[in-house]
């Protein structure tokens, strides 16, 4: 991965970070949230991209409570390589209930590839013990 990346993502997270620590106000109503970048357990991508052509790309993730909502997918450019992750708004309450059995969503967009391939695309998959993303990469090629 490189350091654009890194930086990119880390600066995502400090922002979602000070969101949650600044989204409380005194006339609080109870419904604070804040952005959580998901992993994604699985994806389903085509063998090759046809050039400027649509090609749907298939996700899932786990949505851990019912505190947490599909917000879109993080989606991050470099060149020909793509950073993709699941956007979810993050309701802060005390009632928010933990799922007792895995509660697996699907996700998917249309992708378009516009330049020359191949394309990579870096699934984001998580942390690992010391706190460093993890990422499933793909490259995909593109035909004309």
């Amino acid at each position: 991965m490189k350091m654009t990346e890194m930086k990119k993502l880390a600066l995502l997270l400090l922002t979602v970070i000070v969101v949650a620590l600044t989204s409380c106000s005194v006339d609080d109503d109870g419904s604070n949230y804040y952005l959580e970048v998901l992993p994604v357990t699985s994806f389903t991508v085509p063998d090759t991209l046809v050039y400027n052509q649509p090609a749907e790309i298939k996700l899932k993730y786990k949505r851990p409570s019912d505190c947490y909502f599909y917000s879109g997918i993080y989606y991050e450019k470099n060149n020909n390589t793509r950073v993709i992750g699941i956007q979810s708004s993050v309701l802060q309450s005390d009632k928010c209930v933990p799922y007792t059995e895995e509660k697996i969503v699907d996700a998917s967009f249309n992708f378009v590839a516009t330049g020359p391939g191949p394309y990579t695309f870096k699934f984001y998959k998580g942390e690992d013990e010391n706190g460093k993303n993890i990422f499933e990469e793909v490259t995909i090629p593109v035909t004309y």
